[in-house]
């Protein structure tokens, strides 16, 4: 940090922050000033490294783009210095809504929840206007094709989950075979390809304390160039239902006052010139990809890699997933 003109001097204080288990993130003070330090975990894979610079990377490119993000302050290359390349941010000042309770007027009011909810298609409206060209991130992915790789990639996904001794097999996970059969018959025609997160629910971005609004869309490791129409199927079918459930460990409370998933949309269609007429498609390919994820963890946990409850509970909201996307296929046909 002093040889790249980040003040100087000793850090005066280092504190952890909680922002998921596939990385170490540190509050860091010095020379009157406030950094967010973000690296893989020790003994990460080189691949794994190799995610995170680029992440650095995607978090450089967007300075200056209307789309909520944290700022990005410097990188590290050089896995000499911590073990680990990193990178650092400046600090976002806001909060994550889940799994905790909301706080402030997000607790009481619900027109706050409403627009909280409408703000996070706000930001992904906002990243789908970045032209990847214009920002430097032209081969930051294979827009080529994209959708229809899809299916194939997640059924190979699931197909590893055999590796992991003790779990069922994909028997486990009711309607998978059905669900891939009936999005290869049905892939739409691609969008105007760009920037897509990759992962985008209520745990992966932040919120403002001073209004309803995004401060921040956070963990970018999936970031790649793809239909963007993939991020708000995702957004959708993640979202959390009338309990304040969503998939995974996706908790919002209270819950009353968001927005629906139709208003999601619609909200999106009306500040848009992409096509959402096969948006039914995009959530089925989000239900049924995130189903398989998280299978994956629940497969990680019957090989006593993960903790067995959370490998339930994420099995448990991988059928539902599956169910959902069963739902809507069949009230098409």
């Amino acid at each position: 940090m002093d040889a790249q003109g980040l003040g100087s001097g000793a850090i005066d204080s280092v504190t952890p922050l909680t922002g998921g288990t596939q990385n170490v993130l540190l509050r860091l003070f010095g020379d009157g000033a406030e950094y967010v330090l973000r690296c893989p975990p020790p003994g990460a894979k080189p691949e794994i490294h190799a995610t995170f610079l680029r992440e650095a990377r995607l978090l450089g490119a967007l300075a200056g783009t209307a789309v909520p993000h944290p700022r990005l302050i410097a990188a590290c290359r050089d896995a000499s210095v911590l073990g680990a390349p990193f990178y650092l941010m400046a600090p976002v000042d806001g909060f994550t809504a889940t799994p905790t309770p909301l706080r402030g007027l997000y607790a009481t009011d619900p027109t706050w929840r409403h627009a909280m909810g409408l703000s996070m298609v706000d930001a992904l409206l906002r990243l789908g206007e970045v032209a990847p060209d214009a920002v430097g991130l032209a081969d930051f992915g294979r827009p080529e094709g994209f959708l229809e790789r899809q299916v194939p990639r997640w059924l190979k996904h699931l197909e590893r989950c055999a590796e992991q001794p003790g779990w069922p097999g994909p028997q486990a996970l009711p309607g998978v075979r059905e669900v891939a059969d009936w999005l290869e018959a049905h892939v739409p025609a691609a969008n105007v390809p760009g920037l897509m997160h990759g992962d985008y629910h209520f745990g992966n971005v932040m919120f403002r304390n001073d209004r309803p609004a995004l401060a921040a869309i956070i963990d970018w490791e999936l970031a790649t160039l793809g239909d963007p129409l993939l991020d708000l199927g995702w957004l959708v079918a993640t979202w959390p239902d009338r309990d304040g459930r969503g998939a995974g460990t996706i908790r919002i409370a209270p819950a009353d006052g968001l927005p629906s998933t139709a208003e999601l949309i619609e909200h999106y269609r009306q500040r848009t010139a992409r096509d959402l007429s096969a948006i039914d498609w995009y959530v089925a390919m989000a239900r049924f990809k995130l189903g398989i994820m998280l299978e994956a963890s629940h497969a990680r946990s019957c090989a006593g890699k993960a903790p067995a409850e959370t490998g339930a509970q994420h099995h448990a909201s991988a059928v539902r997933l599956l169910e959902a996307a069963i739902a809507g296929i069949e009230v098409r046909a």
